[in-house]
């Protein structure tokens, strides 16, 4: 009778052990057993936008024009880029920042990047200024591009102040390849102007550049640019915002349109009204005034939500919509992205409630 009985408790014992190890594996899946497990989180990154890292060594440190540093980055194979692209800086603090390639594409080994000094910004141009000097390393991502040079019968490019830096490549390949092209470059003065002796002898023959200097003639009048030129006519703008408002009114039927914009439209979110945003996985829901971000709002409760750029550009900070009518107003995202997701630094709610999977 003793082996009968030895038996069954070795079999007994044998499921216990089984049995205590499947539940350990469902519980490690999901912390909140019996619940369902949750799907994984966006956790402010993106599979598809996953980009190398890669260390560059500054190798020269040059002064273009007052309050604008150039900064030229050498490493080992390098990826290709076309006008239009940036690349994002990872900055000594941590902060990344994206600034457009203004050197040659057909440069091996080499990204040229060029900042203005913003005395009065969020830090990233006055790091650059201060910190960033010949000989140092620096952590880069990309390139990529979401301003590139489209094929069209003809050119007209408006730049304001910086925002001459993405242009710049397309001047270069518009000029090498015969195309039809004019430029209107706008600054506050012509000292603050970068590359401008450059580009004036890119025009100089056949006078396709008009220099608008702030401090001799005003800015730049977008309506009299855009007035006679031809369907099929490609305008490129990259400026500050009033500039590019501007050019955006103006622009006659029949011709395309291409923005590059230092920081997200409606970033500031002042045009949008409070809601509410409930944190599914806390049980939380947090208030959102107008003018306040969602990221500003979300970090009050939750500290480690992780961000970056704070413009929609880079998205550190995009998050899993479950329930709610988004507002995008980042740069990034894809459709299909936007269908469940947004970068909660910039985009806001169309109605009174979002639910976030945080």
């Amino acid at each position: 009778m003793a082996l009968p009985r030895l038996r069954t408790v070795a079999v007994v014992a044998g499921a216990a052990l089984l049995t205590r190890r499947a539940l350990r594996r469902r519980i490690s899946r999901s912390p909140l057993w019996p619940m369902p497990a949750l799907p994984e989180p966006v956790s402010g990154y993106s599979r598809r936008r996953a980009t190398t890292v890669r260390r560059l060594l500054i190798t020269e440190r040059t002064a273009v024009a007052d309050g604008v540093v150039q900064l030229r980055l050498e490493g080992a194979q390098l990826p290709r880029w076309q006008p239009g692209a940036h690349l994002d800086l990872v900055l000594p603090s941590g902060l990344v920042r994206q600034y457009s390639l203004c050197g040659d594409p057909d440069d091996p080994g080499t990204y040229t990047v060029a900042t203005r000094l913003v005395a009065d910004g969020r830090g990233g141009s006055r790091e650059v200024h201060e910190q960033l000097q010949e000989g140092a390393e620096i952590e880069v991502r990309g390139p990529r591009n979401r301003f590139p040079l489209v094929a069209a019968d003809a050119y007209v490019l408006v730049a304001g102040g910086i925002g001459i830096t993405p242009i710049l490549p397309m001047l270069r390949a518009l000029a090498a390849s015969g195309a039809d092209w004019r430029l209107v470059y706008g600054g506050r003065s012509r000292g603050s102007m970068p590359f401008l002796d450059e580009i004036e002898k890119l025009g100089a023959e056949d006078g396709r550049v008009t220099v608008v200097a702030q401090d001799e003639a005003g800015h730049p009048d977008a309506a009299a640019v855009l007035a006679d030129i031809a369907p099929g006519t490609a305008v490129y703008c990259c400026g500050p915002e009033p500039l590019m408002a501007a050019v955006t009114a103006a622009l006659p039927e029949g011709c395309t349109l291409h923005l590059e914009r230092f920081s997200a439209a409606g970033a500031d979110g002042a045009d949008s009204g409070a809601f509410e945003v409930e944190l599914h996985r806390t049980g939380r829901t947090v208030q959102v005034a107008a003018g306040q971000s969602v990221l500003a709002a979300v970090r009050e409760e939750l500290p480690h939500v992780a961000y970056s750029c704070e413009q929609g550009f880079c998205g550190t900070c995009q998050q899993r919509v479950l329930e709610g009518e988004i507002d995008h107003r980042d740069e990034l995202l894809t459709d299909d992205e936007r269908a469940d997701s947004m970068l909660i630094c910039v985009s806001r709610c169309r109605g009174g409630r979002l639910v976030l999977d945080l």
